[in-house]
């Protein structure tokens, strides 16, 4: 374990080398460009619509995912009674919408991903520093 010698090495401001205006870098001027000329609005929004694509399609998916049994069903060309009959017309429309929620979901996906190049790049910075 190395030693303390009791010698305190100070430097005085005279000794410090000065800094210019060119010297000093901004974040914004570490960061390179982000693609297709979108601005970090854009990105914020592209996730939040992301996000919203999200969970409209996680809950389309529960409400068809509920029926995918009933559909097995009637498939196989079993009778269904009066309520599941219901359910079921309920969710084979819910199809169309999960089709329209996965390609929302995909178009969504696709916009966003400039969003993991700024924060690749922010975290990289961060860890730099």
């Amino acid at each position: 374990m190395p030693r303390s010698n009791g010698v305190k090495n100070e430097t005085s401001a005279q000794e410090l080398p000065a800094i210019s205006d060119q010297d000093t870098v901004t974040i914004e001027e570490e960061l390179e460009p982000v693609e297709d000329g979108q601005d970090i609005d854009d990105i914020l929004n592209s996730l939040k619509t992301l996000l919203s694509s999200l969970e409209k399609l996680q809950k389309v998916r529960q409400e068809v995912g509920d029926i995918k049994p009933l559909i097995g069903r009637m498939l196989d060309g079993e009778l269904i009674s009066g309520e599941e009959l219901e359910q079921l017309k309920a969710g084979v429309s819910s199809l169309s919408r999960l089709v329209r929620a996965y390609s929302d979901h995909q178009a969504a996906l696709t916009k966003a991903q400039p969003a993991r190049n700024l924060l690749d790049q922010v975290l990289k910075e961060r860890k730099a520093n």
